[in-house]
């Protein structure tokens, strides 16, 4: 049998050319070709359909964009005082491709920038630009400047100041890098402060430095509009100063004041303690830059009681002499409520007389006659559970039932302030209707915008008539006068208040022992309020009397700035 020829194998690096099907030489022209074939096509793409992409990104490799900062808009107080404003200031920066003098550029900005040898170190040495520092002084960059030091860049920026230091930190907020407002009142008016910013692109050379005559455009930046405040600075000082000497002085863990005039809902000052340095984020607590009278809720405890008296005097239901045996104990559901002074006898006490002692047991005597659907109808009548409509961010709702939702002790733990939980500026509302004939006034900070005045009064609202909380009033002055509130008495002046004692809740229910919410919300003078005061002391061991003392210090600190002539 005859062998079958074997089919020659091609092998393109060792094969015998004779005897290949393909040659080598063949081959590798057709490669050479194909590759040229490709080449074209590309070459021709970029040149022919290519050519305006091509010298828009070559364009791009060659300019640098920088952003013109607009001027943020100017904050004032009512009476023209600048809170905080913008200034032209410099980021400074490394580029290390640029740097031709290490020892010298790291000497430069530990000595001028005061920054640690590492740091400078990291970035000259470093592959991509780096900040070394952000907000600093023209008087600083303009002394690195002088040094003539390749690879130091300083960028034209804006800062914040503040002419009155740490004051109305909280409520002013803050700003980010790119000054745009992070929290506060910056951030309520981002719209009207922030301005737009501009822009310069210029051309440059490979090592970074600019081209003489080359390409250069400026959009010029267009600056934020001024606001004007509510907020008196000396009242806000006195406030402050007041707060954080309570808040020592009582051990609490948080406090808060908050001062208005109920008859426009203008806010004259209002402040949280600990606070915080807005010139340096990196020491401040997140938690100690919430204006806590705004984003926080609590029980509100007896200062709500002048509610539930005057819900009680509107509907004809009872008045300030109206007489009630009250026992030492009474039921709230299963809980057994008691007075403060731990009486074990029952007493005859009038409405007034329930107020001037604080009465617990007296206080759900009141509530249930007034009973579940009247009381739900002026829980909402004074807009408890929702917002007041404040012109300031992170508003709490507070926890606030609906009628649907009482049970057997709601009535009778509400009517002595628990089981409803309200941040201060909403109690601040609805006592707004007691100093102003009846109607509430919605607090605010906003007085004016590019010279317009802000009208507020559409929100207003009555609640009361001008006959009941006259009578409240003058109830709330006798708890001053003669009452548990006589340390928030002012000399010279009339002044209604009402202290408050609230546990404070656990996490898993029921009340902490011995940690209370002290309060004192009052006004003056008594029969033309211009002034009231809300002082709040969280987490102290002591009772209503610790938010007392603030209270009358801020409230004649208040008459006196504003020039309200004394009652007496």
């Amino acid at each position: 049998m005859r062998a079958r020829r074997a089919t020659p194998k091609t092998d393109l690096l060792h094969a015998d050319v004779s005897h290949e099907p393909v040659s080598r030489r063949t081959f590798v022209l057709a490669l050479l070709g194909v590759a040229g074939a490709v080449c074209g096509f590309q070459l021709g793409r970029y040149q022919v359909f290519g050519d305006d992409r091509a010298e828009n990104e070559l364009y791009w490799r060659r300019v640098y964009n920088q952003t013109l900062y607009a001027k943020r808009g100017t904050i004032y107080d009512r009476n023209g005082n600048v809170l905080t404003s913008s200034e032209s200031c410099y980021d400074i920066a490394v580029n290390p491709s640029q740097v031709d003098k290490k020892n010298k550029v790291i000497r430069a900005l530990m000595d001028v920038l005061d920054v640690d040898e590492k740091t400078c170190n990291a970035a000259v040495n470093g592959n991509s630009y780096a900040y070394i520092q952000r907000k600093v002084d023209t008087e600083e960059g303009k002394k690195l400047e002088k040094y003539g030091l390749a690879g130091i860049v300083l960028e034209p920026s804006m800062k914040r100041v503040y002419p009155f230091g740490n004051a109305c930190a909280q409520l002013l907020g803050v700003t980010d890098t790119e000054h745009n407002g992070i929290s506060g009142l910056e951030l309520q008016y981002e719209d009207t402060l922030m301005g737009t910013n501009g822009s310069i692109v210029r051309e440059h050379a490979a090592d970074g430095s600019y081209v003489a005559g080359g390409a250069y455009k400026k959009v010029a930046a267009k600056d934020g509009a001024d606001i004007v405040l509510t907020i008196d600075v000396n009242i806000q000082q006195a406030a402050e100063e007041a707060l954080a000497e309570a808040v020592e002085r009582a051990n609490a863990n948080y406090g808060s004041i908050i001062v208005s005039d109920p008859r426009t809902g203008d806010i004259f000052a209002a402040c949280s303690y600990p606070t915080y340095n807005p010139s340096d984020l990196s020491t401040a607590r997140a938690e100690d830059m919430n204006l806590r009278v705004v984003t926080d809720a609590y029980e509100p405890g007896s200062v709500f009681k002048t509610f539930v008296c005057g819900m009680s005097i509107e509907e004809g239901i009872a008045g300030p002499d109206t007489t009630y045996e009250v026992p030492s104990t009474v039921k709230a559901g299963d809980d057994d409520v008691y007075d403060s002074d731990l009486r074990d006898y029952a007493m005859t006490m009038t409405m007034r007389e329930i107020l001037r002692r604080s009465s617990n047991t007296g206080m759900v005597l009141v509530g249930k006659q007034i009973g579940a659907d009247l009381f739900a109808k002026y829980i909402k009548k004074f807009g408890f559970g929702r917002k007041v409509g404040v012109d300031f961010p992170g508003e709490s709702l507070g926890i606030v039932k609906d009628r649907d939702e009482y049970d057997g002790a709601s009535v009778a733990a509400m009517s002595f302030g628990q089981a409803i939980s309200l941040s201060p500026v909403s109690v601040l509302h609805g006592m707004s209707a007691i100093a102003n004939k009846g109607v509430m006034t919605v607090p605010h900070f906003l007085k004016s915008c590019g010279g317009e005045e802000k009208d507020w009064s559409a929100k207003e609202k009555r609640v009361f008539s001008k006959e009941t909380v006259r009578q409240i009033a003058d109830m709330m002055k006798t708890v001053v006068d003669e009452g548990t509130g006589t340390l928030g008495q002012v000399p010279g002046y009339d002044v209604s208040g009402k202290t408050g004692t609230a546990q404070r809740a656990n996490e898993d229910g029921g009340y902490q022992k011995d940690v209370y919410m002290s309060s004192f919300i009052g006004f003056a003078p008594t029969n033309d309020p211009q002034v009231m005061v809300y002082v709040t002391l969280d987490g102290t061991p002591y009772i209503s009397t610790a938010a007392a003392t603030p209270f009358a210090t801020v409230m004649e600190s208040a008459l006196t700035i504003l020039d309200i002539q004394p009652t007496s």
